[in-house]
């Protein structure tokens, strides 16, 4: 591990590359964000569908966001697979 511990609000995954769910209060305050934000987003497109395009660059954008986040204040993101020997 490069971080501290302190630093890492996701961990790398076990298996494959990407982060796991938040370790600290601060991640889970930033997954939940995502979740309800991208709840609020459906719940606009329900009320009109011809927002479709709007919806699926906004959730791009959101998603990107998550994913800028989780790289600053993660692991380092690599294929793994179990345990280093």
């Amino acid at each position: 591990m490069s971080k501290n511990d302190k630093d890492i609000w996701f961990p790398a995954m076990k298996y494959g590359s990407g982060w796991g769910l938040p370790v600290t209060w601060q991640g889970w305050i930033v997954f939940l964000s995502y979740i309800v934000l991208a709840i609020i987003g459906v719940l606009f497109i329900k009320r009109s569908p011809w927002l479709v395009i709007p919806f699926i660059i906004y959730i791009f954008v959101l998603t990107g966001m998550l994913l800028f986040i989780c790289w600053k204040k993660g692991e380092k993101s690599e294929l793994r697979w179990g345990k280093k020997l």
